[in-house]
Order: C-alpha cells, then sequence, then structure tokens
C-alpha cells in the first residue's frame, strides 16, 4: 500500500520555477521532507505528460555515471529511451546532490548546454553544498530551505480539518491546543508526525540524532572530539531559548573558543539551531550582541536534553517552538530579540519590509506584563505588538 504524499506550502512556490530555466535547489537536514517534495512535484509533472527521469545519489551507480561528466549522463537517458526536443522537457531530479565530488562543473555544462532538461535537486547541507558548488553557478540556481512541519502543515498530516477564523468555539480551541502541545513535545519531522507511537517517535528521533547530528555533521566537520561534540550539543538543548554565552559553553565542555564557535557555525548550516541576534539601536542602554539558540525542532531538542519526551510543554520549548513557526514563513534574518540594562525583554522583533512587529510568546498569557513592549512601541513605534500563548483566556 502507498503511503500519502501530503502537498507541502512551499511546494507553490517551487512550481512557480518549474518552467524558468534556473536549477532549483533544496537545501534542508534529514528527514524533513525533501525527498518527498521531490516525488510530489515528479508526480504532478508525470499527471500532465511531462518527461521525468529521478535519480537518487544514495545509489553509487548513479554518482559512477554523473561523476564522469555530462556526456556519461546524457547516455544514460537516451539508454532510457527519452528521446531530446527542446519543445518537450525532461524533468530531471537528483535527490542528494551533495554526494557528488564536484557537482558544480556538471549542474553548469547541463544547464548552460541542454535547455531541454531541467534540474530539480536537494541536498542535505547547507554548509557541505555552499562548499561543493562554485561562483560558476551564480545566477543559474533558485535556492529553497526546506523545513520540518509547520503547525499548519502538521495539523494537514494529522487530517484534522481546520479553516482560520477569528471567532472559534471553546471546543475548537480545546482542539487546537491538544495538538500544538503533541506539536511542541515530539516536533515536527514528518515521521514523528505521522507515528502515534510515544516510544517509537522517540526511538526515530533518537535514530536522527545518532545517524545525521552526531555523525553525518560530525564526518562532514571531520570533528575529532565527538564526545565534547556530543557534551556540546546537549548543553545548547539544555538551552534552547535562551541567551547563548559562548566562552561560559567553551568552558563547561573543555574546548576554546574557535572550535566551538565552528561548531556552532556548522549546526547552523546544518539547521538544527539558529543564533537570533539581538536588535538594538541604542547599544548603551540596549545590551548585549550575544546572541540567542533556538533549536528548529522541539522534539529533537527534548531527546538531547531530557533523554525523552516529555508530558507537558516547557516555557522555552513553547518559546522556540514560535521561534521556529516565525522562521518558516519569514525569513530568519530577518528575527531579533530586544533586551535592556534594565532587564526589559521581548522575545521577538519581526522586521517586516520596512516595519517592526513585537511578539511575546507566554505558555500562559496571564503570565504576560506589557511594560516591555509598551516601552519598545513609544521607542520604535512598531507596526503591532502582539502575544503568543496557548493557554489562558481568549477573547
Amino acid at each position: 500500500m502507498e503511503s500519502t504524499i501530503y502537498k507541502r506550502k512551499i511546494i507553490s512556490e517551487i512550481e512557480k520555477y518549474l518552467p524558468t530555466k534556473d536549477i532549483i535547489v533544496l537545501h534542508g537536514a534529514r528527514q524533513v521532507g525533501k525527498t518527498s517534495i521531490l516525488i510530489y512535484l515528479q508526480s504532478q509533472l508525470q499527471n500532465q505528460g511531462k518527461r521525468t527521469f529521478y535519480i537518487d545519489l544514495e545509489d553509487s551507480r548513479f554518482i559512477q555515471i554523473l561523476e564522469k561528466g555530462v556526456d556519461e549522463f546524457i547516455k544514460l537517458l537516451s539508454e532510457e529511451g527519452f528521446v531530446f526536443d527542446q519543445k518537450n522537457k525532461i524533468y530531471v531530479f537528483i535527490d542528494e546532490i551533495q554526494y557528488l565530488s564536484n557537482p558544480s562543473p556538471f549542474l553548469k555544462l547541463m544547464i548552460d548546454h541542454h535547455p531541454e532538461i531541467k534540474l530539480i535537486v536537494s541536498g542535505s547541507s547547507s554548509f557541505n553544498i555552499k562548499n561543493k558548488f562554485s561562483d560558476s553557478l551564480v545566477g543559474r540556481t533558485i535556492n529553497f530551505d526546506i523545513h520540518n512541519l509547520s503547525f499548519a502543515e502538521f495539523l494537514e498530516f494529522k487530517e484534522y480539518q481546520f479553516t482560520h477564523t477569528d471567532n472559534l468555539t471553546d471546543k475548537k480551541i480545546t482542539e487546537l491546543q491538544s495538538y500544538y502541545q503533541e506539536y511542541v513535545l515530539a516536533g515536527g519531522y514528518p515521521k514523528i508526525v505521522l507515528t502515534s507511537d510515544l516510544e517509537m517517535k522517540e526511538k526515530y528521533l533518537q535514530q536522527i540524532i545518532d545517524t545525521y547530528i552526531r555523525k553525518d555533521i560530525r564526518d562532514l566537520a571531520e570533528i575529532r572530539d565527538v564526545q565534547k561534540f556530543n557534551q556540546l550539543l546537549e548543553i545548547l538543548a539544555s538551552q534552547n531559548g535562551q541567551v547563548l554565552n559562548s566562552s561560559e559553553l567553551a568552558d563547561t565542555c573543555n574546548l576554546t573558543s574557535p572550535p566551538v564557535e565552528q561548531y556552532l557555525f556548522l549546526l547552523e548550516e546544518t539547521y538544527i539551531i539558529r543564533l537570533v541576534r539581538p536588535f538594538y539601536k541604542n547599544i548603551r542602554s540596549e545590551i548585549s550582541k550575544a546572541p540567542k539558540v533556538y533549536f528548529y525542532d522541539t522534539g529533537l531538542a527534548h531527546l538531547l536534553w531530557l533523554k525523552s519526551l516529555p508530558k507537558e510543554i516547557l516555557g522555552q520549548s513553547f518559546e522556540s517552538s514560535v521561534f521556529a513557526e516565525l522562521a518558516k514563513k519569514y525569513s530568519v534574518d530577518n528575527i531579533f530579540y530586544w533586551r535592556t540594562t534594565d532587564n526589559k525583554e521581548i522575545d521577538f522583533i519581526l522586521r517586516d519590509k520596512n516595519d517592526l512587529i513585537s511578539i511575546e510568546a507566554k505558555l500562559n498569557n496571564m503570565q504576560y506584563k506589557s511594560t516591555a513592549q509598551d516601552y519598545f512601541a513609544d521607542a520604535y513605534k512598531p507596526k503591532e505588538s502582539k502575544i503568543v500563548a496557548l493557554k489562558g483566556k481568549f477573547e
């Protein structure tokens, strides 16, 4: 029995570029659904009568062919029965492009000399792809970051019908609260969301940690002191949503600052964490250049930190989940936090074009005090001041 392939929100954006010459590149961590997106796009094109060909570079036979160059690849397509016709494109999907030792010359020659072939490729590490993609591809690619599921996608995967309105019944609010709690506790990896058994969820999350974070990333950066790297991961998970002190982190892990900075950079580039910088205009009163650390997936952070999935949402996990939702809707470069010398603090300052939006994340909105947002509003005149809460009074 075939499993259902759900249409992710980002697919509509990707589809706009299918008619263009650009090489479409999907970046993202393992297990976030890149392959499913490729399969969905291939299926849609086939339903339209388009010609497609799918290559998974985890199959070493395909690596050998592509490493020999464009002529060998064209020969493969011919053997598969494809006739080359510029009026009838061939859509070629290449999964895990980072396995090629030097993909840039292959991709450049394909786009420059074979306009009858449209390339859609994926890679599991922005860091790895950036290292392997040369300047020769500038202007030839269109890039998409693929994250784990947003809450809206989570509901679709759960096949829960929901249309957003301003007036929700108490019943609907209770149902959504229950679903969001599950979403925060176990995270948004598609396989985890589609698994109902708690023990299996933990097993799958641990598999992601062991095979991707602790192995793939370790090998990618040639990390030699694995124990210290693992310790750093666990400390970061325990500090999810908190201001990061790099010196203290280095001391705790018995590392010097350079490797800590390298590890943090690598974990950002591989879509595990994001460092959110402070928003400030008056550095004398708005302190701290230190960033906050957030995990993109709260389930992953929970297992790294607590070794199991908790039964109740922790405040820092809720805040982290709000960050992840903002990151999927807006560029992460537009998300900041704000703090002053007298400890006024706002969880998120969102730059929306030329406007600012201040956002407080509270597990229960009864804990909310408006002091910081009122102060920020007087100083910066944001377009909006918002509170995001899971519990409390909703009007």
